[in-house]
């Protein structure tokens, strides 16, 4: 069997379809994308693939970016059904995404057939259709290699893959799907029986029609549901009503009426008829943002300012929000751990408390009745929802989390029957779903009645597994956990993962460890951010008090801790993923390597406070400035992008764009698409730098400034700025001091310095900074509200 991947044809160029070719460019695979030939196109070649390339540059527009770099279209090749099909000859993977209509995909994959090279692989996209009835009239080796491959929309984003064999699918093309995608498309892999819906949308949709036919019953308002299944209970901050408008409520009458249609023998099918008050909707057109009203409409008051209108159920008019107050929901904000929140929620004794309540209790038992039906493990069920929806526990995860046992009598109290198996897993004295043991997550397997490592995990290191055993240090801020074979982690523990001074000290205290009894050190942790910058509220104390000798000393601590990072006597290794900015950019440009998530979103953002990169991320983008230059290079030209990255606080769209930035370093840091890979790669790394015979570098004395041109060109540049109405006359002066910095001071000729020299620049411009009036203003803003003031 053929298991490398190199060329891939996407069959329908849908959303998506186009999506799904974008992704697989992202990962280096050539892909053809095929569609239909429009009736008039005639012999017109532009025309015959008019419909396939417009819906690829519709997709190219699209917010999110499907693609990593702008640059990776150029992997993607279009064409059409009549004329390029035959090109699917080399292909090694042919994906089908065409129209959900069954006559449609069989009449696609007989003319596949025609095609099709033996032994590749080929699979179909479709969320509804029985996988088992594409098959009909195919040949042995098709239905050898055939299976569903259901991905998540936006494919670059969603997590989940969900992978459906037929009878007749080889195991081993599943044991390939499921790998495959994986560590090289970057998903939670699924392995789903061909039920309806499979696993995510079956359980997700169940829990989502089952809200909006007891909402009313409730006598909830969209805003009030919103505000209780959003960020609070570990869900899509744009909670439920508000989520329906973004998909489109006609696509929630389609998933919903298929799967009524399909499962006659659900218990619950009575909940997949569409309430009334939601036919309304469809029946009015008002299917949500696409037409500008669903159950949220903008308008305008009448002072004439813009507003979001709710839809009120009774009279089926839209009316202004009133203010959410529920009391559980105001406990619940003050916790911050989430599995302590949910135990908050639970147990409110408001309204809210109620909805909470009877929203687990029928989650939790709706999942638990569909084992076997949907799948024989928990860990699947759980995985499809955290991975397809969003939700940071899954149902059982959150069975848990409530107290299995507790949760399992409340639920009886309150009238619910339990599925067979639950009972006989509290009678058998079981009193729980999963457990952590040997460092690793172990489920309730229901079958042998035992307690078994997730499949795909045995290999894994995942802090949550190893952190109460293996933590060998720790303050407020910060962590340090032995990863094994003489490496460390510190991973950091504050709000956003922002640095203060604790989570500081966590990392010079690390690099003490690591050098004093191990081989080396990993920085990464499992939060949503890498980091978030450093915590600014200290900068902003010192700056209202005009401390300016504690300014000093505060941002000489923090170029100290990064210095400490670049010249340990260990090799330092950073995992990024998601937010590194400001801070926690700044520590992944100091590191021996970084070993970064596809989805890191890196950019030195001080700007946005009124400041410069302090921790030496200006004096970074001036030492690699010089080291990367070429002969005959125009250093003016590349001085200039590196003054518009940091003075426009450019974040990087992906790691790969990231590179573009000047963030990463081609040859040496590396991108791994798996964020559940991501640690277990960063310690490989770091241990095969140590074994390598890693040795510290010598500080840098020779850093090629340009000195007074450059300068002058920062003058220049913000001027321009100001004078075209871009930037005030701070942002004048901050391009100014940053240019001042990049350029190695008003030098009369390029000049060698230290990267001493350009720290000692870096700090006196940053703190020069903290002593005007317009900067302390913007720190304030952000320090009270959170947002960026442009003053």
């Amino acid at each position: 069997m053929n298991t490398k991947i190199n060329k891939v044809a996407v069959l329908g160029s849908g959303i998506m379809g186009s999506r799904i070719a974008c992704h697989f460019a992202n990962i280096g695979v050539e892909v053809l994308l095929l569609d239909i030939v429009p009736k008039d196109a005639g012999d017109d070649k532009k025309k015959r693939n008019q419909i396939v390339n417009d819906a690829l540059k519709f997709t190219l527009k699209s917010n999110p970016a499907p693609l990593y770099r702008k640059s990776y279209i150029s992997r993607i090749t279009t064409g059409n059904f009549d004329d390029n099909l035959k090109d699917i000859a080399d292909c090694d993977w042919v994906i089908e995404v065409v129209i959900e209509r069954l006559d449609i995909k069989k009449q696609v994959f007989e003319n596949v057939e025609k095609y099709r090279k033996k032994g590749s692989f080929i699979s179909s996209n479709t969320s509804g259709i029985p996988i088992n009835l594409m098959n009909e009239g195919r040949s042995e080796d098709f239905q050898k290699y055939f299976c569903g491959t259901h991905f998540f929309n936006p494919p670059r984003y969603m997590k989940l893959l969900e992978i459906i064999p037929t009878p007749k699918t080889d195991p081993a093309v599943i044991d390939f799907m499921m790998e495959y995608g994986r560590e090289f498309l970057g998903k939670t892999t699924v392995l789903c029986k061909d039920t309806p819906g499979f696993i995510a949308n079956r359980i997700g949709s169940y829990n989502l029609l089952n809200l909006l036919h007891g909402v009313k019953e409730l006598g909830m308002t969209p805003s009030e549901v919103d505000k209780l299944t959003g960020a609070v209970m570990g869900r899509a901050k744009s909670g439920t009503f508000r989520t329906c408008d973004v998909v489109g409520i006609d696509t929630l009458v389609h998933v919903a009426n298929g799967l009524a249609a399909s499962c006659k023998e659900d218990e619950k099918v009575d909940r997949f008829v569409i309430p009334d008050f939601v036919q309304t909707l469809v029946d009015n057109k008002w299917l949500g943002s696409k037409t500008g009203q669903g159950f949220y409409k903008k308008a305008k008051n009448d002072k004439g300012k813009k507003v979001i209108l709710e839809l009120d159920f009774a009279t089926m008019e839209y009316k202004e929000p009133g203010k959410v107050e529920f009391q559980t929901l105001t406990d619940a904000k003050k916790v911050e751990d989430l599995d302590e929140r949910l135990r908050v929620l639970a147990a409110g004794k408001d309204k809210a408390g109620e909805f909470y309540r009877k929203g687990f209790y029928d989650n939790f038992s709706y999942s638990a009745n569909r084992i076997p039906e949907i799948a024989d493990e928990v860990y699947k069920i759980d995985a499809a929802m955290c991975a397809g929806y969003g939700w940071e526990r899954g149902p059982f995860e959150t069975w848990d989390v409530l107290g299995f046992v507790d949760t399992y009598k409340a639920m009886k109290d309150a009238g619910y029957t339990h599925a067979k198996w639950v009972d006989e897993m509290v009678d058998a004295g079981i009193t729980s779903f999963y457990k952590i043991e040997g460092g690793h997550k172990k489920f309730y397997d229901i079958e042998s009645k035992s307690y078994k490592v997730i499949p795909g995990t045995e290999s894994l290191i995942q802090l949550d597994n190893i952190r109460d055993e293996k933590t060998v240090w720790k303050n407020s801020g910060a962590s340090i956990i032995d990863l094994g074979d003489g490496i460390l982690n510190v991973e950091f523990r504050t709000k956003m993962n922002m640095l203060n001074t604790e989570a500081v000290e966590g990392l010079t205290t690390a690099i003490d460890m690591a050098e004093k009894d191990y081989k080396g050190l990993v920085v990464s942790n499992d939060g949503a951010n890498f980091c978030a910058g450093a915590d600014i509220g200290q900068i902003f104390k010192l700056s209202m008090e005009q401390d300016i000798d504690g300014l000093h000393n505060a941002v000489k601590d923090f170029q100290n801790a990064m210095m400490r990072v670049r010249y340990s006597s260990i090799p330092v290794v950073t995992a990024p993923h998601n937010m590194a900015l400001g801070g926690g950019c700044e520590i992944n440009l100091h590191a021996d390597k970084v070993v970064a998530h596809a989805e890191t979103y890196m950019g030195l953002v001080e700007f946005g406070v009124g400041l410069i990169p302090a921790g030496g991320g200006t004096k970074e983008m001036a030492r690699r400035l010089s080291k990367n230059a070429k002969p005959n290079d125009v250093e003016v030209n590349n001085f200039y992008a590196n003054m518009v990255t940091v003075g426009q606080a450019k974040v990087s769209s992906s790691a790969a764009e990231a590179f573009d930035f000047g963030f990463l370093v081609e040859g040496r840091d590396e991108i791994v698409v798996s964020r559940e890979l991501l640690l277990t790669r960063a310690k490989n790394s770091c241990l095969a730098l140590a074994n390598a015979g890693y040795v510290k570098p010598l500080k840098e004395k020779d850093i090629r400034v340009l000195g007074r041109q450059t300068y002058a060109l920062a003058m220049i540049i913000g001027n321009s700025m100001k004078s075209g109405g871009y930037a005030s006359e701070h942002d004048e002066l901050i391009v100014q001091k940053l240019g001042y910095v990049m350029a190695g001071g008003d030098l009369s000729a390029p000049t060698m310095v230290s990267e001493q020299y350009l720290l000692d620049l870096e700090r006196e411009a940053f703190v020069s900074l903290c002593q005007e009036m317009k900067t302390f203003e913007r720190l304030k803003s952000m320090v009270t509200t959170g947002k960026v003031l442009r003053n």
